[in-house]
Protein backbone atom coordinates (compact mmCIF):
# COMPACT_ATOMS: atom_id res chain seq x y z
CA UNK A 1 0.00 0.00 0.00
CA UNK A 2 1.41 3.66 -0.46
CA UNK A 3 2.87 5.12 2.58
CA UNK A 4 0.79 5.97 5.35
CA UNK A 5 -0.93 9.16 6.15
CA UNK A 6 1.19 11.11 9.42
CA UNK A 7 -2.12 11.77 11.28
CA UNK A 8 -3.54 8.36 10.71
CA UNK A 9 -1.41 6.27 12.72
CA UNK A 10 -3.19 4.48 15.52
CA UNK A 11 -3.32 1.04 16.98
CA UNK A 12 -6.04 -1.50 16.13
CA UNK A 13 -9.40 -0.86 17.10
CA UNK A 14 -11.10 -2.57 19.72
CA UNK A 15 -14.03 -5.13 18.15
CA UNK A 16 -16.90 -3.35 19.61
CA UNK A 17 -15.96 0.09 17.66
CA UNK A 18 -17.15 0.82 14.63
CA UNK A 19 -15.47 0.14 11.40
CA UNK A 20 -14.18 3.33 9.61
CA UNK A 21 -14.78 1.69 6.38
CA UNK A 22 -18.15 1.72 6.76
CA UNK A 23 -17.64 5.59 6.91
CA UNK A 24 -15.57 5.96 4.08
CA UNK A 25 -18.36 3.57 2.17
CA UNK A 26 -20.92 6.20 3.38
CA UNK A 27 -18.33 8.87 1.87
CA UNK A 28 -17.63 7.31 -1.02
CA UNK A 29 -21.67 6.86 -2.03
CA UNK A 30 -21.79 10.65 -1.40
CA UNK A 31 -19.24 11.29 -3.93
CA UNK A 32 -20.93 8.99 -6.54
CA UNK A 33 -23.83 10.99 -5.95
CA UNK A 34 -21.83 14.11 -6.16
CA UNK A 35 -20.79 13.45 -9.07
CA UNK A 36 -24.23 13.50 -11.22
CA UNK A 37 -22.93 17.31 -12.96
CA UNK A 38 -20.99 15.38 -15.04
CA UNK A 39 -23.13 12.31 -15.87
CA UNK A 40 -25.02 12.34 -18.98
CA UNK A 41 -28.64 12.45 -17.36
CA UNK A 42 -27.72 15.43 -16.16
CA UNK A 43 -26.04 17.06 -19.13
CA UNK A 44 -28.54 16.36 -21.59
CA UNK A 45 -30.78 18.83 -19.31
CA UNK A 46 -28.73 21.78 -20.82
CA UNK A 47 -28.51 21.14 -24.42
CA UNK A 48 -32.11 22.00 -25.24
CA UNK A 49 -31.26 25.51 -23.56
CA UNK A 50 -27.92 25.91 -24.56
CA UNK A 51 -28.91 25.27 -27.96
CA UNK A 52 -31.85 27.57 -27.59
CA UNK A 53 -29.46 30.21 -26.57
CA UNK A 54 -25.91 30.12 -28.77
CA UNK A 55 -28.46 28.92 -32.00
CA UNK A 56 -25.30 26.03 -32.49
CA UNK A 57 -26.73 22.55 -33.84
CA UNK A 58 -27.76 19.74 -31.62
CA UNK A 59 -25.60 17.55 -34.12
CA UNK A 60 -22.40 20.00 -33.08
CA UNK A 61 -23.28 19.92 -29.65
CA UNK A 62 -23.44 15.96 -29.73
CA UNK A 63 -19.67 16.41 -31.67
CA UNK A 64 -18.43 18.57 -29.08
CA UNK A 65 -19.82 16.14 -26.25
CA UNK A 66 -18.38 12.99 -27.61
CA UNK A 67 -14.76 14.28 -28.03
CA UNK A 68 -14.60 15.71 -24.46
CA UNK A 69 -15.82 12.67 -23.86
CA UNK A 70 -12.87 11.13 -25.29
CA UNK A 71 -10.67 13.72 -23.76
CA UNK A 72 -11.48 12.57 -20.85
CA UNK A 73 -10.96 9.10 -21.24
CA UNK A 74 -7.31 9.89 -22.28
CA UNK A 75 -6.78 11.38 -19.11
CA UNK A 76 -8.27 9.62 -16.40
CA UNK A 77 -5.31 7.87 -15.98
CA UNK A 78 -3.52 10.88 -13.79
CA UNK A 79 -6.66 10.86 -11.55
CA UNK A 80 -5.54 6.73 -10.87
CA UNK A 81 -1.98 8.02 -10.27
CA UNK A 82 -2.28 11.01 -8.48
CA UNK A 83 -5.14 8.41 -6.04
CA UNK A 84 -2.18 6.08 -5.58
CA UNK A 85 0.13 8.50 -4.89
CA UNK A 86 -1.36 11.04 -2.66
CA UNK A 87 -4.64 9.27 -1.53
CA UNK A 88 -8.22 9.22 -2.47
CA UNK A 89 -8.67 12.44 -0.24
CA UNK A 90 -6.68 14.48 -2.89
CA UNK A 91 -8.44 13.33 -5.83
CA UNK A 92 -12.24 13.17 -4.10
CA UNK A 93 -12.77 16.63 -2.51
CA UNK A 94 -14.85 17.47 -5.47
CA UNK A 95 -12.93 21.00 -6.33
CA UNK A 96 -12.13 20.28 -9.92
CA UNK A 97 -15.74 19.44 -10.30
CA UNK A 98 -16.97 22.41 -8.78
CA UNK A 99 -14.38 24.41 -10.90
CA UNK A 100 -15.61 22.61 -14.48
CA UNK A 101 -19.33 23.47 -13.43
CA UNK A 102 -18.35 27.38 -13.04
CA UNK A 103 -16.22 27.14 -16.44
CA UNK A 104 -19.90 25.19 -18.06
CA UNK A 105 -21.79 28.51 -16.22
CA UNK A 106 -19.47 31.15 -18.77
CA UNK A 107 -19.04 29.05 -22.10
CA UNK A 108 -18.92 31.70 -24.83
CA UNK A 109 -17.88 29.63 -27.85
CA UNK A 110 -17.85 26.27 -29.21
CA UNK A 111 -14.10 25.26 -27.90
CA UNK A 112 -15.15 26.71 -25.09
CA UNK A 113 -18.17 24.08 -24.61
CA UNK A 114 -16.09 21.57 -25.43
CA UNK A 115 -13.42 21.92 -22.90
CA UNK A 116 -16.40 22.27 -20.40
CA UNK A 117 -17.37 18.78 -21.86
CA UNK A 118 -13.96 17.74 -20.89
CA UNK A 119 -13.54 18.55 -17.67
CA UNK A 120 -17.09 17.46 -16.66
CA UNK A 121 -16.58 13.75 -17.64
CA UNK A 122 -12.73 13.42 -16.95
CA UNK A 123 -13.68 15.14 -12.89
CA UNK A 124 -17.77 13.70 -12.59
CA UNK A 125 -18.03 10.94 -14.44
CA UNK A 126 -14.51 10.06 -14.36
CA UNK A 127 -13.14 10.99 -11.34
CA UNK A 128 -15.91 11.00 -9.15
CA UNK A 129 -16.97 7.39 -10.22
CA UNK A 130 -13.41 5.63 -10.21
CA UNK A 131 -12.13 6.92 -6.84
CA UNK A 132 -15.00 6.50 -4.72
CA UNK A 133 -15.34 2.54 -6.35
CA UNK A 134 -11.55 2.47 -5.86
CA UNK A 135 -11.50 3.62 -2.73
CA UNK A 136 -14.17 1.17 -1.26
CA UNK A 137 -12.27 -1.78 -2.41
CA UNK A 138 -9.08 -0.58 -0.65
CA UNK A 139 -11.04 -0.82 2.20
CA UNK A 140 -12.98 -4.28 2.08
CA UNK A 141 -11.89 -7.11 0.63
CA UNK A 142 -14.30 -10.55 2.27
CA UNK A 143 -17.25 -7.79 1.50
CA UNK A 144 -16.23 -6.38 -1.34
CA UNK A 145 -19.11 -7.16 -3.56
CA UNK A 146 -21.91 -5.98 -0.72
CA UNK A 147 -19.85 -3.01 -0.01
CA UNK A 148 -19.84 -1.56 -4.07
CA UNK A 149 -23.56 -2.69 -4.36
CA UNK A 150 -24.09 -0.16 -1.18
CA UNK A 151 -21.85 2.49 -3.10
CA UNK A 152 -23.92 2.24 -6.27
CA UNK A 153 -27.02 3.62 -4.70
CA UNK A 154 -25.62 7.02 -4.89
CA UNK A 155 -25.29 6.65 -8.72
CA UNK A 156 -28.90 5.38 -8.64
CA UNK A 157 -29.96 8.48 -6.10
CA UNK A 158 -28.23 10.31 -8.49
CA UNK A 159 -30.17 9.55 -11.66
CA UNK A 160 -33.29 9.77 -9.70
CA UNK A 161 -33.27 13.33 -8.00
CA UNK A 162 -30.67 15.38 -9.93
CA UNK A 163 -32.55 15.67 -13.40
CA UNK A 164 -35.51 17.22 -11.93
CA UNK A 165 -34.23 19.28 -10.05
CA UNK A 166 -31.83 20.42 -12.51
CA UNK A 167 -34.65 21.17 -14.85
CA UNK A 168 -36.57 23.20 -12.43
CA UNK A 169 -33.66 25.26 -11.39
CA UNK A 170 -33.26 26.18 -15.45
CA UNK A 171 -36.82 26.98 -15.77
CA UNK A 172 -36.86 29.04 -12.30
CA UNK A 173 -33.77 31.01 -13.23
CA UNK A 174 -31.69 29.92 -16.48
CA UNK A 175 -29.11 27.66 -17.43
CA UNK A 176 -26.12 29.37 -16.66
CA UNK A 177 -27.02 29.75 -12.93
CA UNK A 178 -27.95 26.46 -12.84
CA UNK A 179 -24.36 25.48 -13.15
CA UNK A 180 -23.72 27.90 -10.42
CA UNK A 181 -25.88 26.23 -8.06
CA UNK A 182 -24.47 23.29 -9.17
CA UNK A 183 -20.88 24.06 -8.52
CA UNK A 184 -21.84 24.99 -5.13
CA UNK A 185 -23.62 21.63 -4.33
CA UNK A 186 -20.95 19.42 -5.21
CA UNK A 187 -18.46 21.58 -2.79
CA UNK A 188 -21.20 21.77 -0.21
CA UNK A 189 -21.36 17.94 -0.74
CA UNK A 190 -17.88 16.44 -0.77
CA UNK A 191 -15.32 19.14 0.60
CA UNK A 192 -16.48 18.81 4.55
CA UNK A 193 -16.97 14.22 4.01
CA UNK A 194 -13.66 14.10 2.18
CA UNK A 195 -11.88 16.55 4.07
CA UNK A 196 -13.27 14.72 7.77
CA UNK A 197 -13.43 11.23 7.07
CA UNK A 198 -11.31 10.37 4.48
CA UNK A 199 -8.46 8.05 5.26
CA UNK A 200 -5.55 6.38 2.70
CA UNK A 201 -6.46 2.76 3.87
CA UNK A 202 -7.14 0.65 6.87
CA UNK A 203 -3.47 -0.18 7.45
CA UNK A 204 -3.11 3.38 7.72
CA UNK A 205 -4.74 3.39 11.01
CA UNK A 206 -3.59 0.41 12.48
CA UNK A 207 -6.49 -1.77 10.88
CA UNK A 208 -7.37 -4.34 9.10
CA UNK A 209 -9.37 -4.71 5.85
CA UNK A 210 -13.24 -5.31 6.69
CA UNK A 211 -12.64 -4.54 10.10
CA UNK A 212 -11.32 -8.25 10.42
CA UNK A 213 -8.43 -9.50 12.89
CA UNK A 214 -5.35 -10.19 11.35
CA UNK A 215 -5.54 -12.90 8.48
CA UNK A 216 -2.56 -15.08 8.68
CA UNK A 217 -3.75 -18.55 6.74
CA UNK A 218 -5.22 -19.85 3.95
CA UNK A 219 -8.26 -18.32 2.27
CA UNK A 220 -11.04 -20.51 2.93
CA UNK A 221 -14.57 -20.77 0.54
CA UNK A 222 -14.90 -19.70 -3.39
CA UNK A 223 -14.82 -16.00 -2.59
CA UNK A 224 -12.17 -13.69 -2.48
CA UNK A 225 -8.95 -13.56 0.02
CA UNK A 226 -7.78 -10.85 1.60
CA UNK A 227 -5.18 -9.51 -0.40
CA UNK A 228 -1.57 -10.57 0.49
CA UNK A 229 1.93 -8.95 -0.75
CA UNK A 230 2.42 -11.20 -3.09
CA UNK A 231 -0.68 -10.78 -4.66
CA UNK A 232 -0.06 -7.28 -5.63
CA UNK A 233 0.82 -5.67 -8.72
CA UNK A 234 2.01 -2.25 -9.80
CA UNK A 235 0.52 -0.58 -12.92
CA UNK A 236 3.24 -1.66 -15.46
CA UNK A 237 3.39 -5.35 -14.29
CA UNK A 238 -0.38 -5.58 -15.08
CA UNK A 239 -0.55 -3.89 -18.38
CA UNK A 240 2.06 -7.12 -19.17
CA UNK A 241 -0.76 -9.45 -18.47
CA UNK A 242 -3.22 -11.26 -20.66
CA UNK A 243 -5.53 -10.94 -18.09
CA UNK A 244 -5.66 -7.13 -17.93
CA UNK A 245 -6.81 -7.09 -22.01
CA UNK A 246 -8.75 -9.97 -21.87
CA UNK A 247 -11.11 -8.02 -18.72
CA UNK A 248 -10.79 -5.06 -20.69
CA UNK A 249 -12.50 -7.17 -23.60
CA UNK A 250 -15.06 -8.69 -21.11
CA UNK A 251 -16.21 -5.21 -20.07
CA UNK A 252 -16.29 -3.11 -23.06
CA UNK A 253 -19.39 -4.32 -24.65
CA UNK A 254 -21.52 -2.86 -21.23
CA UNK A 255 -20.40 0.40 -21.91
CA UNK A 256 -20.46 0.96 -25.69
CA UNK A 257 -23.67 -1.78 -26.43
CA UNK A 258 -25.60 -0.39 -23.37
CA UNK A 259 -25.00 4.21 -24.41
CA UNK A 260 -25.84 3.54 -27.37
CA UNK A 261 -28.88 1.61 -26.78
CA UNK A 262 -30.15 4.40 -24.39
CA UNK A 263 -29.25 7.60 -26.67
CA UNK A 264 -31.09 5.77 -29.31
CA UNK A 265 -33.93 5.07 -27.14
CA UNK A 266 -37.13 6.33 -28.42
CA UNK A 267 -36.53 6.18 -32.19
CA UNK A 268 -35.38 2.59 -31.52
CA UNK A 269 -38.35 1.58 -30.21
CA UNK A 270 -40.76 3.67 -32.16
CA UNK A 271 -39.13 1.66 -35.31
CA UNK A 272 -40.82 -1.12 -33.52
CA UNK A 273 -44.23 0.32 -33.02
CA UNK A 274 -43.87 1.47 -29.27
CA UNK A 275 -44.88 5.21 -29.27
CA UNK A 276 -42.78 7.72 -27.49
CA UNK A 277 -44.66 8.69 -24.46
CA UNK A 278 -44.54 4.76 -23.42
CA UNK A 279 -40.84 4.37 -24.70
CA UNK A 280 -39.70 6.96 -22.37
CA UNK A 281 -41.75 5.15 -19.58
CA UNK A 282 -40.01 2.31 -20.06
CA UNK A 283 -36.53 4.17 -18.23
CA UNK A 284 -38.54 4.47 -15.47
CA UNK A 285 -37.97 0.56 -14.83
CA UNK A 286 -34.56 0.58 -15.61
CA UNK A 287 -33.43 2.46 -12.16
CA UNK A 288 -35.34 -0.54 -9.75
CA UNK A 289 -33.90 -3.19 -12.02
CA UNK A 290 -30.59 -1.70 -12.16
CA UNK A 291 -30.20 -1.82 -8.26
CA UNK A 292 -31.97 -5.17 -8.37
CA UNK A 293 -28.66 -6.30 -10.65
CA UNK A 294 -26.48 -4.35 -8.79
CA UNK A 295 -26.96 -6.35 -5.40
CA UNK A 296 -27.38 -9.59 -7.25
CA UNK A 297 -23.92 -9.12 -8.41
CA UNK A 298 -22.44 -7.48 -5.17
CA UNK A 299 -23.88 -10.73 -3.14
CA UNK A 300 -22.66 -13.67 -5.62
CA UNK A 301 -19.08 -11.51 -5.85
CA UNK A 302 -18.62 -12.41 -1.90
CA UNK A 303 -19.28 -16.03 -2.34
CA UNK A 304 -18.22 -16.85 -5.78
CA UNK A 305 -14.65 -16.04 -7.84
CA UNK A 306 -15.04 -12.85 -9.71
CA UNK A 307 -13.51 -14.51 -12.61
CA UNK A 308 -16.58 -17.18 -12.96
CA UNK A 309 -18.97 -14.40 -13.21
CA UNK A 310 -16.90 -12.29 -16.07
CA UNK A 311 -19.08 -14.21 -19.32
CA UNK A 312 -22.39 -13.39 -17.26
CA UNK A 313 -22.12 -9.56 -18.06
CA UNK A 314 -22.23 -10.08 -21.52
CA UNK A 315 -24.40 -13.09 -21.22
CA UNK A 316 -27.31 -10.99 -19.89
CA UNK A 317 -26.53 -7.93 -22.94
CA UNK A 318 -27.14 -11.06 -24.93
CA UNK A 319 -30.67 -11.57 -23.76
CA UNK A 320 -31.83 -8.47 -23.65
CA UNK A 321 -30.26 -7.86 -27.09
CA UNK A 322 -32.39 -10.84 -28.57
CA UNK A 323 -35.26 -9.62 -26.35
CA UNK A 324 -35.69 -6.32 -27.96
CA UNK A 325 -35.75 -8.19 -31.29
CA UNK A 326 -38.91 -9.77 -30.24
CA UNK A 327 -40.77 -6.65 -29.28
CA UNK A 328 -44.54 -6.42 -30.73
CA UNK A 329 -46.13 -4.48 -28.03
CA UNK A 330 -45.66 -2.38 -24.43
CA UNK A 331 -45.25 -4.77 -22.39
CA UNK A 332 -42.71 -6.43 -24.19
CA UNK A 333 -40.34 -2.93 -23.77
CA UNK A 334 -41.03 -2.62 -19.95
CA UNK A 335 -39.32 -6.60 -19.61
CA UNK A 336 -36.24 -4.96 -22.26
CA UNK A 337 -36.01 -2.05 -20.32
CA UNK A 338 -35.94 -4.33 -16.75
CA UNK A 339 -33.38 -6.78 -18.67
CA UNK A 340 -31.06 -4.00 -19.91
CA UNK A 341 -31.66 -2.37 -16.18
CA UNK A 342 -30.55 -5.55 -14.61
CA UNK A 343 -27.15 -5.71 -16.80
CA UNK A 344 -26.09 -2.49 -16.17
CA UNK A 345 -25.97 -2.86 -12.53
CA UNK A 346 -24.81 -6.72 -12.91
CA UNK A 347 -22.26 -5.38 -14.81
CA UNK A 348 -20.92 -1.98 -13.04
CA UNK A 349 -20.47 -3.87 -9.39
CA UNK A 350 -18.58 -6.97 -11.41
CA UNK A 351 -16.20 -3.64 -13.15
CA UNK A 352 -15.49 -2.47 -10.02
CA UNK A 353 -14.55 -5.78 -8.01
CA UNK A 354 -12.94 -7.40 -10.71
CA UNK A 355 -9.84 -5.24 -10.92
CA UNK A 356 -8.54 -5.34 -7.20
CA UNK A 357 -9.58 -8.75 -6.94
CA UNK A 358 -7.14 -9.60 -9.93
CA UNK A 359 -4.22 -7.01 -9.54
CA UNK A 360 -4.85 -6.12 -5.23
CA UNK A 361 -5.19 -2.89 -3.59
CA UNK A 362 -1.28 -0.89 -3.85
CA UNK A 363 -1.84 0.83 -7.31
CA UNK A 364 -5.72 -0.15 -7.49
CA UNK A 365 -6.19 3.67 -8.40
CA UNK A 366 -4.21 3.60 -12.03
CA UNK A 367 -4.63 0.37 -12.66
CA UNK A 368 -8.79 0.75 -12.53
CA UNK A 369 -8.27 3.98 -14.53
CA UNK A 370 -6.65 2.47 -17.49
CA UNK A 371 -9.51 -0.12 -17.46
CA UNK A 372 -11.35 2.69 -17.37
CA UNK A 373 -10.33 4.05 -20.45
CA UNK A 374 -11.63 1.70 -22.42
CA UNK A 375 -15.02 1.45 -20.74
CA UNK A 376 -15.38 5.54 -21.41
CA UNK A 377 -13.99 5.42 -25.10
CA UNK A 378 -16.64 2.70 -25.86
CA UNK A 379 -19.40 4.90 -24.16
CA UNK A 380 -18.43 8.16 -25.87
CA UNK A 381 -18.13 6.30 -29.66
CA UNK A 382 -20.65 3.63 -28.79
CA UNK A 383 -23.84 5.78 -30.04
CA UNK A 384 -22.22 7.00 -33.45
CA UNK A 385 -21.74 3.03 -35.25
CA UNK A 386 -25.03 2.34 -34.22
CA UNK A 387 -26.78 5.35 -35.15
CA UNK A 388 -25.20 4.92 -38.31
CA UNK A 389 -26.01 0.94 -38.93
CA UNK A 390 -29.53 2.96 -38.06
CA UNK A 391 -29.75 4.57 -40.56
CA UNK A 392 -28.13 2.53 -43.25
CA UNK A 393 -30.55 -0.49 -42.95
CA UNK A 394 -33.44 1.59 -41.42
CA UNK A 395 -34.30 -1.49 -38.93
CA UNK A 396 -33.72 -1.76 -35.12
CA UNK A 397 -33.65 -5.52 -35.52
CA UNK A 398 -30.98 -6.07 -38.17
CA UNK A 399 -28.93 -3.36 -36.63
CA UNK A 400 -28.77 -5.10 -33.00
CA UNK A 401 -28.05 -8.30 -34.58
CA UNK A 402 -25.09 -7.17 -36.45
CA UNK A 403 -23.91 -5.52 -32.90
CA UNK A 404 -24.75 -8.81 -31.66
CA UNK A 405 -20.92 -9.90 -31.86
CA UNK A 406 -19.49 -7.65 -29.39
CA UNK A 407 -21.47 -8.96 -26.54
CA UNK A 408 -20.48 -12.65 -27.91
CA UNK A 409 -16.98 -11.64 -28.19
CA UNK A 410 -16.65 -9.95 -24.37
CA UNK A 411 -18.48 -13.43 -22.93
CA UNK A 412 -15.26 -15.23 -25.14
CA UNK A 413 -13.43 -13.08 -23.39
CA UNK A 414 -14.62 -13.30 -20.15
CA UNK A 415 -14.19 -17.53 -20.12
CA UNK A 416 -10.60 -17.41 -20.47
CA UNK A 417 -9.84 -14.31 -18.41
CA UNK A 418 -8.12 -16.14 -15.57
CA UNK A 419 -6.69 -14.20 -12.54
CA UNK A 420 -2.91 -13.85 -13.37
CA UNK A 421 -0.28 -15.08 -12.05
CA UNK A 422 3.16 -14.23 -11.14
Amino acid sequence: MPPNDTDNRGSAASPSRLYHGWIILVVAMLAVFASSPGQTYVVSVFVGPIQLETGWSRTLISALYTLGSLTAASGILMVGRLMDRFGARATLAGAGLGLAALWMSRVDGPFDLYLGFALLRLLGQGALTVVPTAMVAVWFVRLRGRALALTSLGAIAGQAVFPPLVHLLVIRTDWRTAWVVLAVAVWALLLPATLLFVRRSPEAMGLFPDGDAPWDGPAEGPGPAPARRDEEWTLGEALRTRAFWLVVVAVASQSLITTALTFHHVSFMNTLGIDSATAATVFTVMAPSSLVGTFVAGTLLDRVAGHRLLPVAPACLIAAMLWSMAIVGPWHAFAYGGLLGFTSGFGAILQSVIWPSYFGRRQIGSIRSAGAIGMMAAAAIGPLPFGWMFDVTASARTTVRVFLIVPIVSALAGLVAHPPRR
